[in-house]
């Protein structure tokens, strides 16, 4: 218990000397553009477990074009996670292989390079405000969005009757309400994401974007409830498990 306690300090001094990287504007001029022009290439990364096995992981990297979403580029490979799972910490976990398969990216194909990364979890909407897209970005140095399926219970921001009257007031995809902690300070937004899905998602900024860009960004590669580029890094990265786990079995 005292070793896994110095573990977390140390984490979060970590996170903390991170944070201070973290770029919350638009750096790119695509992201200035009404239309996003000069955009080309969108990633998304992923890890999918084995059930009952939450040590070997199938790590996921996907390239696609935007805005027509058709595949360029993917990387899968079996990883093996060193640290252990800690709520709040997971960039310790499971960047480590994400900026593996990106650092490949980079020196065999660095045509094909995303403009923008999208994550599937939090950035800024964190306890500490250094989510996993935040962890990914800063140390990638690419653009990077969380985007994250349920919501984090951050300082004040609960699944309350508030909340859920919110959400229900989404009537459109592409309406959005902004996720405020208790002091008021803005950490993300809550996203209509699909017409056809009345549960939003939550965005927030992973580094070089501004949460409206983010946010927009992210309805505009959306053409399911999850943006594109998570969508696909997710589907392809349980096909190869249940392909890998029955070849296991089959040897």
């Amino acid at each position: 218990m005292a070793l896994e306690g110095e573990m977390v300090l140390k984490w979060e001094r970590e996170q903390a000397r991170l944070r201070e990287s973290v770029k919350e504007e638009d750096t790119e001029d695509w992201q200035r553009s009404p239309d996003f022009s000069g955009l080309e290439r969108v990633g998304g990364v992923d890890l999918s477990f084995i059930k009952g096995n939450d040590i070997n992981a199938c790590a996921h990297l996907v390239v696609l074009t935007y805005p027509h979403m058709k595949l360029l580029y993917e990387d899968c490979k079996m990883v093996t996670l060193n640290a252990p799972y800690v709520a709040g910490f997971l960039g310790f976990r499971e960047a480590p292989p994400l900026l593996q398969a990106l650092e490949k990216l980079k020196n065999e194909q660095p045509n094909l390079m995303p403009q923008v990364l999208f994550v599937d979890g939090n950035g800024l909407f964190h306890y500490r405000e250094f989510g996993l897209a935040c962890h990914l970005g800063v140390l990638s140095d690419l653009p990077c969005v969380g985007v994250a399926k349920n919501l984090l219970h951050v300082e004040g921001v609960l699944r309350s009757e508030e909340h859920h009257s919110q959400i229900n007031a989404l009537q459109k995809s592409g309406d959005s309400f902004y996720l405020a902690t208790a002091s008021g300070k803005v950490l993300g937004k809550a996203l209509r994401s699909s017409q056809s899905s009345t549960k939003p998602v939550y965005v927030s900024v992973g580094h070089r974007i501004t949460l409206d860009t983010a946010v927009k960004l992210t309805h505009t590669c959306c053409l399911y409830r999850v943006p594109e580029p998570i969508r696909q890094a997710d589907i392809r990265s349980r096909e190869y498990l249940r392909c890998h786990v029955l070849t296991s079995d089959m040897g």
